[in-house]
């Protein structure tokens, strides 16, 4: 005789008033990382007007914050995962807050490029170190939620932007949209005064007296370790090139080289179990960047200068635009625990498709272009409320946050490209056409990735014995594993050796 089960309580009383206090703190950083984050888009025809830039080279500026978060994820993630999540949090928050700043004093294209690298890097911190940090504090049946929530923060930053924009550029100039960039650090001081440790790397990690060393595959012996560095280098060099004038003609053959360099520092850090999963989830988040950061980057542009609207009606379209990221994030949380995130995400994303071309054919109604937009985002941008939760699953929590922050912001690099790739087709068809194509082919693509989970069920192969999700209810936290190496951040149960 089978016994009854017990009823779970209502979701939100899961939730202790503490674990919710950690989801705002990390929701306030995400916003004001998305403030941020979309200031360049806002003001880049005003910039370009200002540094007589190309439309490339304008694009350029957007890709620029994407070129250095490889870095600045993988480094910022091993700090969380070696001495906590909170402490990886302020660091991220200091970084893009200060890089913001100084793109108001910025005097030239290289400046600004530069700045915007920083940014890149703080925004890359904040990504890994704010998901992680609450997907652990939050109960495991809820953690789509969580997920959804917390994103959604990002886009609230834009569209805050958005309105600020309004209110700021026609009577003080694009600077002082930067200047703002400021406001963050009141908050980074806030979360480190008082914030709790996340309750799961505490119990994994902190209690232990464990320093799981994330980068210890690189590094193992001298001549590695020169190498590694010399291939990061390398890394870095090459996409700087490939987004720049600097590497003009050579553009095939850099992106070559960059891609085969962090390709063998990913299939080090996988190690033997875990290269595969490693390298397919690069690629899956590479194409997820593809599909929506078209539309987020070159939108407002494609409105100033297809449709020729004002500010006051871009700052209209851009409002439903993000609004609609915003409750897509948060329904996609909520589908995403009943439905499981891939399975989420292939239906979603098949039914934006049919929004995609109406969306780029309205030209002559601000109403419906706002509405139609807001439907595309909400069901196209907002399932990427899941990614940090879908992404998160396949890493043990020693190794969660590194391996997140490598895997996420390496396929960000998608994100890098989309612009600079929308502005080279709009050069033979109309930009709004551009965009149109780029975002529903590459979504049939991101639907067969994630939807079939390719990258989880390529590791499953090659490593049965291992859980299928290290973030679902009952899972083992002596999933640690030796950091990211060895195949420990593809999902071992061996507990972490002691690295001081």
């Amino acid at each position: 005789m089978t016994q009854p089960t017990t009823p779970h309580p209502p979701w939100y009383r899961e939730v202790s008033r503490s674990q919710w206090r950690s989801m705002f703190a990390a929701w306030v950083g995400y916003l004001l990382d998305g403030f941020d984050f979309v200031l360049i888009t806002l003001v880049l025809t005003e910039i370009s007007k200002d540094f007589g830039l190309s439309t490339v080279q304008a694009a350029s500026l957007v890709s620029a914050a994407f070129i250095s978060r490889w870095l600045g994820g993988a480094a910022v993630g091993a700090l969380g995962d070696r001495f906590g999540r909170r402490a990886a949090m302020v660091t991220s928050i200091l970084l893009y807050s200060l890089g913001s700043f100084a793109c108001g004093f910025a005097w030239d294209y290289t400046s600004l490029f530069v700045a915007r690298l920083a940014i890149g890097m703080g925004m890359a911190g904040e990504y890994g170190a704010s998901s992680t940090y609450v997907l652990e504090r939050w109960p495991a049946r809820v953690r789509g939620r969580a997920s959804g929530f917390l994103i959604s923060g990002y886009y609230v930053g834009t569209v805050l932007a958005a309105q600020v924009y309004e209110w700021v550029v026609p009577h003080w100039g694009w600077r002082w949209m930067f200047y703002l960039g400021l406001v963050p650090v009141l908050v980074a001081l806030w979360i480190r005064r008082s914030l709790p440790e996340a309750d799961e790397w505490e119990a994994a990690v902190g209690e232990r007296g464990t320093r799981p060393n994330p980068f210890r595959p690189l590094f193992a012996t001298p001549a590695r370790a020169t190498l590694n560095v010399v291939v990061m280098a390398a890394a870095s060099v090459s996409l700087f090139c490939v987004f720049t004038p600097a590497g003009t003609g050579l553009v095939p053959v850099l992106a070559l080289v960059a891609t085969l360099c962090i390709g063998s520092l990913a299939v080090q850090l996988g190690g033997r179990r875990g290269w595969l999963l490693y390298l397919s989830l690069l690629v899956t988040v590479f194409a997820a960047f593809l599909y929506s950061w078209p539309i987020q980057a070159l939108l407002p542009t494609y409105l100033k200068t297809d449709l020729h609207y004002g500010a006051g009606q871009v700052t209209d379209v851009l409002y439903w635009a993000g609004f609609g990221t915003v409750v897509g994030c948060w329904v996609a949380g909520f589908v995403g625990d009943r439905l499981g995130s891939s399975k989420a995400y292939a239906i979603t994303l098949l039914a934006s498709l049919a929004v995609v071309f109406p969306v780029f054919a309205t030209r002559d109604s601000l109403l419906l272009l706002g509405l139609l937009l807001f439907v595309l985002q909400a069901l196209s941008a907002g399932i990427s409320g899941l990614l940090p939760r879908y992404i998160g699953g396949h890493f043990p929590t020693g190794s969660r946050g590194a391996a997140l922050g490598f895997t996420y912001n390496v396929g960000a690099l998608g994100g890098a490209v989309a612009p600079v790739l929308g502005a080279k087709l709009a050069e033979g068809m109309p930009l709004g056409t551009s965009l149109a194509v780029l975002t529903s082919g590459l979504t049939l693509v991101v639907i067969v990735l994630v939807g079939f989970d390719v990258p989880g069920r390529l590791h499953h192969r090659l490593n049965p014995d291992l859980p299928r999700d290290h973030l679902a209810p009952g899972a083992s936290l002596t999933g640690t594993g030796p950091a990211v190496g060895a195949g420990a951040g593809a999902g071992t149960q061996e507990a972490v050796p002691p690295v001081r």
